[in-house]
């Protein structure tokens, strides 16, 4: 009974190491490496201070990797990982004749970067080009999914999944062709990755790439602005702006058309502005914007306004005439605006405007209210201050004195007939002035 005792001690020590004595590895769970990645495998023992460990993997294939034991760990570090690390490893530990093993599966993939986006040529609007998105380095790459999209539209797609299954990273592509259009400038083109494999833990699964599209087209829609507008007075300012749009951005070039047929160069400058404006100034002035891929231009026409000059005046059959005669006044002026030649009567209290065609004036059948002063051209900027001054003479209406005084004359004696003749005389002249009076003619000299 005694020898028992001690086997019976040893037994119980064995049971208690047994039970104490656990090993673990992290990570806890199967592990996604990526290739080229470093990764590190710990195997640990709880319950004994100095255990003994060994690494190996299934079929007994090569670690592919380096093992770094101390104490009551041990590290299997694959550094880079590669295809060869694709497999389940076991760790065993030893502590006093107790073994304990626990193992963990590695599976690889490669995913290592965003999608790179290619474009064959610069983007010209008309012109068909080709935008290649690109994934690489990639493995599973059956399992590969790939889109482009355009300011969120989808473009076009790819998966992979009937390729043929290979141990290699390769770089996959989605190349598309299209026909821009100058709408498409800084619209966003995205390439979007995913690499769905639901076994295996790892991220990201999804990557994608954006760029912005420069698309190359010549000059649109070119405008110009005239502050404060397109007629101005004659000394005053004026200040054209030229806007043009296009990719690249296009240069401004101004120049005037001139009467002989040339064009005279202005400036290189979007604004160009005239501080005293000159008759001289006015003309067609033509904004033009150009690139390489085109240029487009644009015109507006400049109208200066200057007081009416040289403005002779004819007036028939004269500035002087009789009741009941008609005028005809007639005006040549130059200014710019054309001036209005519209003669105007002026009055202390109002002014009275005549009715005129063709620069020329008619007053019909005069009366002694026409008598005044006239202007005889004006426009916006002023007028002129060459004035017609008409004179209507007022015709008293005849009596027939003479007859009456030739019979009682003739009754007279010889005497008279001198005087008849001097009355006849003045009866003549009376008329010629276009009014007579027996009573304020003069008397006659006997």
């Amino acid at each position: 009974m005694g020898r028992i005792i001690p086997s019976l001690t040893v037994l119980l020590l064995v049971f208690m190491t047994l039970k104490a004595f656990e090993i673990e590895i992290t990570p806890e769970y199967n592990v996604a490496a990526q290739i080229g990645d470093t990764l590190e495998l710990t195997c640990s023992t709880i319950g004994c201070e100095s255990p003994s460990f060994s690494w190996r993997s299934q079929l007994d294939k090569p670690l592919d990797g380096s093992v770094n034991s101390k104490g009551s760990r041990s590290i299997l570090t694959m550094d880079p990982v590669g295809f060869g690390n694709d497999n389940e490893y076991l760790c065993s530990a030893f502590c006093d004749h107790v073994k304990k093993e626990k193992s963990i599966k590695v599976d690889v993939y490669s995913f290592p970067s965003d999608p790179v986006i290619e474009i064959s040529t610069p983007l010209n609007v008309g012109e068909k080009a080709n935008i290649t998105c690109m994934v690489p380095k990639v493995y599973p790459f059956e399992r590969l999914k790939m889109q482009l999209e355009k300011d969120g539209s989808v473009l076009g797609m790819k998966e992979f999944y009937h390729e043929e299954h290979t141990k290699t990273t390769e770089t996959k592509c989605l190349t598309l062709t299209f026909i821009p259009t100058f709408e498409d400038t800084g619209k966003a083109i995205t390439c979007v990755a995913e690499l769905p494999i639901d076994e295996m833990e790892f991220e990201p699964k999804k990557r994608q790439t954006s760029q912005r599209l420069s698309v190359n087209y010549g000059p649109r829609n070119t405008t110009v602005s005239v502050t404060p507008s397109t007629t101005v007075k004659e000394g005053g300012a004026v200040t054209m702006t030229c806007t043009s749009y296009g990719n690249p951005a296009p240069k401004i070039f101004w120049t005037k058309h001139l009467i002989s047929g040339v064009s005279q160069f202005l400036s290189e400058n979007a604004t160009l502005t005239i501080n005293s404006v000159k008759a001289e100034d006015l003309g067609l002035y033509e904004c033009e914007g150009v690139n390489q891929f085109g240029r487009e231009k644009k015109t507006v026409d400049l109208i200066v306004q200057v007081p009416p000059q040289n403005t002779p005046e004819l007036i028939s059959p004269s500035d002087n005439v009789d009741e009941g005669e008609n005028i005809t006044i007639m005006s040549t002026t130059s200014s710019n605006s054309p001036p209005q030649t519209v003669p105007q009567k002026i009055h202390p209290s109002s002014t009275t405007i005549l009715s005129s065609q063709n620069d020329t004036s008619t007053l019909n059948r005069v009366i002694k209210n026409y008598t005044g002063i006239y202007l005889a051209a004006y426009n916006e900027t002023g007028n002129n201050t060459d004035v017609i001054e008409i004179t209507v003479v007022e015709i008293v209406e005849e009596r027939d004195y003479v007859i009456p005084l030739i019979v009682v004359l003739s009754c007279l004696s010889p005497m008279a007939i001198p005087v008849l003749a001097i009355l006849v005389y003045m009866s003549r002249k009376a008329k010629i002035n276009g009014s007579y009076s027996p009573v304020n003619a003069p008397k006659p000299n006997v």
